[in-house]
């Protein structure tokens, strides 16, 4: 029930456009882990990223130098928001009301050096600020516009920059790849699972431009949401910190930086042969259907429809993927007249 109920909270989240997910640092840290050799001497920009709010940002600061960043370039939509308990992160706010929640403008914020910061993660924003504000190496400067990654000046910044990650906004998820493949430029970002769906993602992953990332569906653990979101599921709670935290259980990273696990074989136990009965054939397409990514036959050397899921395992050493979804007559893949879910139709490349 919590899957089918979260997969709503997000239906919502996309038709309102109501994007304010926010990434869990353990989830970036767990993500990340798998790409620390693509960062060295690299120019990082998160621009969905509000620094007093974003995981990205604090993750980043805290590995700024273990990882050999050159420079990290933050912008957010949004005007930051900072509590009274805060200070503003580079001079005093001058519009700061004696109550409230006082707001500061969209900010271009470039950190080109870091210094000792606490690396065990047990830092305030006020300890960054100090530390941060004072170095000359550093700039920050109001962003003209609202600070929208669409912006002009936004894409001045990526054209800059040398990897992006990020969570981008859900309604705009296509538009934002999109972006991203225009420019060339490298990615880890998070998504739904459904993206895989989207023609235009599909077809950078059929093409090699683009796969997903290690961690996918439980693997991601969750995110923030604002005090405004209804907490649905049975997986939803408020952490020790008093986020408020949605698990939905159908999220992906998708990114163009290599990792060692896509290169991985995924283990084949089953035959086709002797076992024909398990494997129906399509009415429109010749090829098998295969329900689960275990059960993909070890000995077929024809076409195999297998679920989407498939492509979080996915080898391209091991596997061709040839279309989705579609049988010859360009309507969905049918077996005895009814269609399964959506399938991925693949050949083994060894066989």
């Amino acid at each position: 029930m919590a899957r089918k109920v979260q997969h709503n909270l997000l239906h919502k989240a996309k038709k309102n456009k109501n994007d304010e997910f926010y990434t869990q640092f353990i989830d970036i840290e767990s993500e990340l882990q798998h790409y620390k050799k693509h960062f060295k001497g690299k120019v990082v920009y998160c621009n969905c990223d509000d620094p007093f709010e974003s995981n990205f940002f604090r993750y980043f600061v805290l590995n700024f130098n273990r990882l050999g960043l050159k420079s990290l370039i933050t912008t957010s939509y949004k005007p930051s928001h900072v509590a009274n308990s805060q200070i503003d992160l580079f001079g005093d706010n001058k519009n700061r009301p004696k109550k409230g929640r006082p707001k500061i403008t969209a900010n271009k914020f470039v950190i080109n050096s870091v210094g000792n910061i606490n690396e065990d993660g047990s830092f305030s924003l006020q300890d960054i600020a100090e530390q941060l504000k004072a170095n000359k190496h550093n700039e920050w400067e109001q962003l003209k516009g609202d600070g929208d990654f669409r912006s002009e000046e936004c894409v001045e910044l990526l054209k800059q920059s040398d990897i992006v990650v990020t969570n981008p906004p859900f309604s705009l998820f296509r538009e934002y790849v999109a972006q991203l493949v225009e420019y060339d430029k490298k990615f880890l970002i998070i998504g739904n699972v459904n993206a895989i769906t989207y023609k235009e993602i599909f077809k950078l992953i059929k093409d090699n431009k683009a796969w997903l990332g290690v961690n996918l569906g439980r693997g991601i653990s969750g995110f923030i949401v604002p005090d405004h979101y209804e907490l649905y599921g049975t997986e939803a709670r408020i952490d020790k910190m008093g986020n408020r935290i949605v698990s939905p259980n159908n999220c992906l990273w998708l990114t163009n930086l290599d990792n060692s696990i896509r290169h991985e074989d995924i283990d084949l136990h089953k035959k086709y042969h002797g076992n024909e009965s398990e494997y129906s054939e399509y009415d429109n397409y010749k090829g098998i259907n295969v329900n689960r990514t275990k059960d993909i036959p070890l000995d077929y050397k024809g076409y195999m429809g297998v679920p989407i899921t498939f492509l979080h395992k996915y080898n391209p050493e091991q596997f061709e993927i040839v279309k989705f979804r579609k049988g010859n007559d360009e309507k969905d893949l049918s077996i005895n007249g009814k269609c399964p879910y959506f399938r991925i139709i693949i050949k083994n490349r060894r066989v």
